[in-house]
């Protein structure tokens, strides 16, 4: 969960509310759902929310909703901005990365602690929406040290996105004092060292050039001629990445936490090359883009979810308490509302999030409790028996209990364990051919949050075997079993993904070996009065010819063997591993 540090006292400035002491505004700030975490070192709340609202990221963000909270703000507000004078011209620019956006923002009256939120609100949004950089990356310049060359129609000045020879280009980049190649840059600059990945195996690099010469290498680092001190009253934001939508949302979050500083925000035009990569080759998009978009929600619907009655007027009210505006209209579920959300809001993707903001201006503490109009009792469910039963039934056998995340990544769900990848025809055709234990086509994260949660994993042994390796600073033997969700492509699934409960086991000792492996799996088949039988087979993790298939009641439901030393030396261990794992569902 992101974390941002607040000045509690820029918040009573920012909200005009010098009279809220600190508890008030924990108080307050926990009823939008903005948990307080303890002080800084600097006397500041550290406040952990949930990442969808990524508006939040800055003191001005939170205190616009803490506005809005106090009634002092009402519905949507867009700030006014000036027509363009300067253009951002995109040619040549890396495949890889052909999106930019920008802005400018001028009359900023700038402190040290507007510099230090401006800062911290770039670093929070390149580490959740721009993915650490790679997805969107956010330079802020001090305008007056730019120089624009001429635009085509001799009107206003420009800049242009294009791409440069890694070796060949020069700038002085920050925290640096002579000039150096984007090359230099990546091989020995800190930040350079950090980013420079992202980039590393480009031809050629991403740049901005004005008519100086190079000022930015997006994303690893701007350069030293433009940087932002207080002295700065203009500023230019430029954005990178690999997605427009994503760079056009960060751009307006940062927009809306300048104007809250008093700065007039001024449009920039964005014109692509007509042979750009990309769809908006020829085109010249207007930039930023502060349109509201709007979202439908009936009103029984937002009574059903909330549990109490209200009328038209309430709701309207409330949604304008919540940053929105909502206008009464007749649909064929009955009374509906359009609701109009403002350009920052990047979390509003259904009506549901419409009627969560509602509830918060109403007061979900306001709420009281019912119990449901319903005659039935509550149970634990069968499956939930028998995973119960399983459970204990495996530390009665000398297994200690894990729980580990779902979500893993490739590498560590098939190459680590010595079977191949998917490849996309197969996972399009669903595969034609056997597959070994775990070699299901992975459900894939289609924006996964860190690259070390890329798929759901396809079975239980690779979570296990990472315990293992996280663990040889510790006592040997260590019998480790865990009973999770594993899930797979399939196309005869409504849904397109069969998911299913597994067991998997793991012993790593001195001694381990298939028989050990082999007796615990018969007393748990015996404590379920399970027939077990373990014909040969061979699995690419486990070692050919001490390997065997795990069939209960004539059903092959998993797989038993000693664990390849290939897969014990990628995961460091210098000790046999004896493992098997099975459906939960083979013991019903």
């Amino acid at each position: 969960m992101p974390v941002v540090d607040v000045d509690p006292d820029e918040l009573r400035y920012l909200t005009g509310h010098s009279e809220k002491d600190d508890d008030e505004l924990k108080s307050d700030l926990f009823n939008l759902g903005l948990e307080f975490e303890g002080w800084t070192e600097d006397d500041e709340f550290q406040l952990e929310f949930a990442p969808d609202r990524l508006d939040r990221l800055s003191v001005e963000g939170v205190a616009r909703s803490l506005r809005y909270h106090y009634g002092d703000d009402r519905g949507v507000e867009v700030p006014n901005t000036n027509s363009a004078d300067w253009t951002i011209e995109v040619e040549d620019q890396p495949d890889e990365r052909p999106y930019v956006t920008g802005a400018i923002v001028r009359g900023l009256d700038m402190d040290e602690a507007a510099l230090e939120s401006l800062i911290q609100l770039q670093e929070k949004l390149h580490a959740t929406m721009g993915r650490k950089r790679a997805k969107g990356a956010i330079g802020v310049h001090d305008l007056t040290m730019l120089k624009g060359d001429s635009v085509t129609d001799e009107t206003g000045k420009s800049i242009t996105y294009t791409s440069a020879d890694p070796d060949e280009a020069t700038f002085v980049p920050l925290d640096a004092d002579a000039e150096m190649t984007p090359s230099e840059v990546m091989a020995s600059h800190e930040t350079g060292q950090t980013y420079g990945d992202l980039v590393a195996d480009f031809d050629r690099v991403p740049a901005i050039y004005d008519a100086i010469g190079l000022f930015s290498f997006p994303p690893v680092i701007n350069g030293r001629r433009t940087e932002v001190s207080v002295d700065s009253r203009d500023l230019f934001i430029e954005m990178t990445g690999t997605d427009q939508w994503t760079i056009d949302h960060m751009c307006n979050i940062v927009c809306y936490a300048l104007a809250a500083r008093g700065g007039q925000v001024e449009k920039v035009d964005v014109a692509y090359a007509d042979d750009a990569p990309g769809e908006y080759a020829g085109k010249t998009l207007e930039r930023p883009d502060f349109s509201v978009r709007t979202k439908t929600v009936t009103h029984d619907r937002i009574e059903s979810i909330l549990g109490v009655s209200l009328d038209s007027r309430e709701v309207i009210d409330y949604a304008e308490r919540a940053g929105l505006d909502a206008t009464e209209t007749e649909s064929d579920d009955g009374v509906a509302y359009e609701v109009e959300v403002p350009p920052y809001r990047v979390d509003v993707i259904h009506p549901l999030d419409i009627i969560d903001d509602i509830g918060r201006a109403l007061g979900f503490n306001s709420l009281e409790p019912t119990y449901p109009d319903v005659s039935t009792v509550g149970g634990r469910h069968e499956r939930s028996r028998l995973e119960d039963a399983a459970r204990d039934a495996l530390v009665g056998l000398g297994f200690e209990d894990l729980l580990n995340f779902h979500m893993i990544n490739e590498a560590e769900n098939f190459e680590r364990m010595g079977l191949s990848v998917p490849r996309t025809d197969e996972q399009a055709s669903g595969g034609n051919r056997e597959q070994a234990v775990g070699e299901a086509d992975p459900v894939t994260i289609q924006e996964p949050y860190s690259e070390d949660y890329t798929i759901l994993r396809t079975w239980a042994l690779p979570s296990v075997m990472m315990v293992l390796e996280n663990n040889t600073h510790r006592s040997y033997p260590q019998d480790l079993a865990e009973i999770g969700l594993a899930a797979g492509l399939d196309d005869s699934e409504n849904t397109g993904v069969a998911e299913h409960r597994t067991v998997a086991a793991a012993l790593a000792r001195t001694d381990a070996s298939y028989e050990d492996a082999k007796a615990r799996l018969q007393a748990l088949a015996d404590a379920f009065d399970k027939d077990l039988e373990t014909p040969p087979t061979t699995h690419p993790s486990f070692i050919d010819g001490r390997a065997a298939e795990v069939v209960l009641d004539g059903e092959s439901v998993g797989v038993i063997g000693e664990v390849h030393p290939k897969v014990l030396v990628e995961h460091d261990l210098e000790l046999p591993v004896a493992a098997f794992e099975f459906r939960l569902d083979a013991l019903e």
